[in-house]
């Protein structure tokens, strides 16, 4: 149904009042809906050896905010939060991600500590963050590298799993089970 059918109806029931109501707050939501796009990558869960070196090269603590951006079942944060007793937030597009994510969290018995929101991570909020962790694409990371740059706070650790960041070359580089990782620190910002 149109929106000009559906306020039709309403006013056809007599409800006038909330008719206008409607005609003020159709844009609201719909600026409030999660874009309908399909993600960026296929879900492949990062091992847990990798989440655990990840972890360790950003030196985690419990004064961290972790966010792993395209969270996937959010062991990355949940791992920050068991064993660092990090503050987590995870980022991913997928609807099913984010419930798988809610219902480890929920039986990793760290509810408190993490959360989990499907939103587009070119576009949400992470200035929060201390730390972020990746297990993108190269190319992915490169459209990402701006937004880290900008939201970022000077120093803020950022951790990828198997993709580089070009020509932004880590402060480390280290490898398990076959897998580079790769860790860098927001630069000072420019005068």
């Amino acid at each position: 149904m149109h929106r000009r059918q559906f306020l039709a109806t309403l006013g056809a029931f007599g409800i006038s009042g909330l008719a206008g109501a409607a005609e003020y707050r159709f844009p609201l939501l719909a600026q409030a809906a999660p874009q309908n796009r399909t993600p960026d990558v296929i879900f492949v869960p990062t091992p847990n050896d990798v989440v655990n070196k990840m972890l360790e090269m950003a030196a985690v603590t419990a004064r961290d905010v972790v966010y792993d951006l395209g969270c996937g079942d959010g062991r990355i944060v949940i791992t920050a939060a068991q064993k660092y007793g990090a503050r987590g937030v995870g980022i991913d597009i997928d609807p099913e991600r984010i419930r798988e994510a809610n219902d480890n969290a929920a039986r990793g018995k760290v509810t408190d500590k993490v959360k989990f929101i499907q939103a587009d991570l070119f576009q949400a909020d992470i200035s929060e963050a201390t730390v972020v962790t990746l297990y993108l694409l190269t190319e992915l990371n490169l459209k990402l590298r701006p937004k880290l740059m900008h939201d970022l706070t000077p120093g803020t650790r950022v951790v990828s799993h198997a993709f580089a960041m070009g020509d932004w070359k880590p402060e480390r580089t280290d490898s398990v089970s076959g897998s580079a990782v790769y860790l860098w620190r927001i630069p000072p910002r420019k005068a």
